[in-house]
């Protein structure tokens, strides 16, 4: 699977297991719990009790329930481990 065949906006499931990539274009909410790495551009993530984080190119931050994420700059990919 090559990821350039993934849509923006959706999670591409990469072999081997536990691991996901998404190019935001948009708000996206989860429920997913795990590490979230930024690996280009900057995103918030709104937390449910009333908390942000701010990622930037090469941080990352663990979650362990609902969330929702906002890219503040374009091309803003981000990758899930958990």
């Amino acid at each position: 699977m090559r990821l350039a065949q993934g849509l923006p906006g959706f999670w591409v499931a990469l072999p081997g297991g536990g691991l996901r990539v998404v190019q935001l274009v948009g708000p996206l909410s989860m429920n997913a719990p795990g590490w979230l790495l930024c690996l280009k551009g900057e995103a918030v993530i709104d937390l449910p009790d009333g908390d942000f984080v701010r990622l930037r190119a090469g941080e990352g931050y663990q979650l362990a329930s609902m969330w929702d994420v906002l890219p503040t700059r374009d091309g803003t990919t981000l990758l899930l481990m958990g």
